[in-house]
């Protein structure tokens, strides 16, 4: 089991799919650059009760997934919460539970899932394309993204005590 004292950063999506695999180059991209033995990066491309196990442990969860609500521009990143919570790309699956019954089944079923839960969704334009590249507006805004992605991912740990 992993230490309660560690955060996980976990990329969700499909590398293949074009905008879809942001999550995942992210969060490959953070743990490079990572020096920090507190984070555990992870990523996943399932979602519904898969995600029991992945979050069991940790005291602190931040999802990186893809978004597409057409609300805002390419590139835009959502802070969400359980409580504010919208379905991301792969957070719920469609034939399993969604993504907050997987949460509250997970400690019905006595896991320990953190109370600090954030999804770092990114607004994005095509989910649909393979593609190993993203669409020229989220490409456009990559190093802006991952910026932003990385000051909300030190905003959540200060928020909760973590350096």
């Amino acid at each position: 089991m992993v230490s309660k004292k560690k955060i996980l950063i976990l990329g969700m999506g499909n590398e293949i799919q074009g905008d879809d695999g942001i999550g995942i180059k992210i969060v490959k991209l953070l743990k490079r650059n990572s020096k920090n033995a507190s984070i555990h990066y992870e990523t996943l491309w399932v979602g519904g009760l898969d995600l029991i196990e992945a979050f069991d442990g940790y005291k602190i969860i931040i999802i990186i997934d893809g978004i597409k609500t057409g609300e805002k521009e390419p590139g835009f990143v959502w802070d969400l919460t359980p409580e504010n919570f919208r379905n991301t790309l792969h957070l719920s699956n469609l034939h399993d539970l969604t993504f907050l019954e997987a949460i509250e089944t997970g400690r019905q079923l006595g896991y320990k899932i953190p109370e600090t839960i954030h999804i770092l969704a990114i607004e994005i334009i095509e989910d649909l394309v393979f593609s190993n590249d993203f669409s020229t507006e989220v490409q456009a805004c990559y190093q802006e993204i991952i910026n932003t992605v990385e000051n909300k991912i030190k905003e959540i740990c200060l928020q909760v005590g973590f350096r």
